[in-house]
């Protein structure tokens, strides 16, 4: 069974391998359990997709609490084939529950009574629920896009409470019957992948951002090249045609020798700048005119066609 690595597998595989060097997993098994922990008939179930989150959680069950989880490997059919692992654990639930700040009296913790007390343990419960809830798009495929999934609106208001103590902007949004805590700045996502300690998930991110911000910078650059050659172009093509107005009124001769030498360079460069057209005509007639200059004599030509006209 081939199975296609995608940017939120990387990232998980990241977190799951880093976290068995933390010296306090307690805060990212807590958020884990609490979002994808199913609890019935005093057992906790967990599925998960991914070997390295299942080993990753196993690892920590046995760490914090001594116990070894039950667990098994399944073949799940339905859309596409793919492996599935099931940890269930059903030694000392309530205590491991209370111990994790889900469950205090037999009652589900509020987010508003849940505590975190140093960054590092913040930090580290939002490891747990991106491995539980968590989902980002590859930056070199499609747009840039983090979010976590969650059921309840308070936990959905928690999360996003917790990113903003990290100078991180997101947004929530109902969907269906799930609550979406988002973000979309580039600049943010790369602070959460830094906040993650994923390296090389986050090398990879910066060089397609850096590659992405560079093409388009380029591509504004270019777009302005453009629209400026349009208008140079536009405005020569206007003073062409209020010089061949003065011509076919014999006007011309009612302007001084030197505005007439501007008309005759004009019409020989049409589609060059009054910056390009004041080095020509300064080269050529060996009289320096500045790009002012040049602007000057075409105002005196317009004024004197439409002086003309409007007689």
């Amino acid at each position: 069974m081939v199975i296609t690595m995608t940017f939120t597998m990387q990232v998980k595989e990241e977190i799951a391998i880093n976290s068995n060097d933390y010296l306090d997993i307690l805060p990212e098994l807590s958020a884990f359990v609490k979002f994808s922990g199913n609890f019935k008939n005093n057992n906790i179930t967990l599925v998960m997709e991914n070997a390295h989150v299942a080993r990753c959680v196993y690892k920590m069950f046995k760490k914090l609490f001594m116990i070894t989880p039950h667990i098994q490997i399944r073949i799940q059919k339905r859309f596409k084939t793919k492996q599935i692992y099931i940890l269930t654990i059903t030694e000392n639930v309530n205590k491991i529950l209370e111990k994790l700040n889900i469950v205090k009296d037999n009652k589900f913790i509020l987010p508003e009574q849940y505590f975190l007390d140093t960054e590092e343990d913040k930090a580290s419960y939002l490891k747990g629920l991106f491995l539980s809830c968590g989902s980002i798009n590859d930056p070199k495929k499609s747009g840039y896009h983090l979010e976590f999934v969650v059921s309840l609106k308070k936990d959905a208001q928690y999360i996003n409470k917790l990113l903003k103590e990290f100078r991180i902007e997101s947004k929530i949004l109902k969907r269906n019957n799930k609550y979406m805590i988002y973000i979309k700045q580039s600049e943010m996502i790369s602070d959460v992948l830094k906040l993650f300690q994923t390296t090389n998930s986050l090398f990879y991110f910066e060089d397609i951002r850096i590659y992405r911000d560079h093409k388009n910078m380029v591509n504004r650059l270019n777009n302005v090249d453009l629209a400026n050659q349009e208008k140079v172009i536009e405005t020569g093509l206007k003073q062409i045609e209020d010089i061949k107005y003065l011509k076919k009124h014999d006007l011309i001769n009612l302007l001084d020798e030197r505005t007439q030498e501007v008309i005759e360079y004009r019409l020989k460069y049409p589609e060059t700048s009054f910056s390009e057209l004041a080095q020509i005509v300064s080269l050529e007639t060996e009289k320096n005119i500045s790009k002012s200059g040049i602007n000057h004599y075409f105002r005196k030509i317009k004024d004197l066609v439409n002086k003309h006209k409007n007689n």
